[in-house]
């Protein structure tokens, strides 16, 4: 049984951080890319970041370019996201996703395998 669990999430000030984890079990994490993808009520889901299997490439939606840094651990079976200079246009349930192709695009209809998702908020 592949399962991907999202942790990390909370409120946050705008201008703050928060670092999100995406464990994996059930499979081996460092044969897949993995993507963080976010979604706010009333808009589409949208691909945030993806690395790929041994992390030598990621890429970024421009909005959080310079702000936010994904990277993996695979020993520990794990993929992060350090979201810096937190804005409220961040608020989003995040999602981890794998990506079981090879060289998919980070958005959300090439991933699968969908974590449960954590909530950000980011508000004073």
């Amino acid at each position: 049984q592949t399962q991907l669990v999202e942790s990390g999430g909370g409120l946050v000030q705008p201008g703050g951080s928060l670092r999100l984890s995406c464990a994996a079990s059930g499979f081996t994490l460092d044969l897949y890319a993995i993507g963080w993808f976010r979604q706010a009520p009333g808009k589409e889901r949208e691909g945030v970041s993806c690395i790929s299997r041994g992390g030598g490439t990621t890429t970024y939606v421009d909005s959080v370019k310079g702000r936010f840094t994904i990277s993996r651990d695979n020993a520990k079976k794990t993929v992060y996201l350090q979201m810096n200079s937190l804005k409220p246009e961040d608020t989003a349930v995040y999602y981890c996703a794998v990506n079981r192709g090879l060289s998919r695009p980070c958005v959300p209809g090439q991933y699968d395998d969908w974590g449960q998702g954590t909530q950000v908020t980011v508000s004073s």
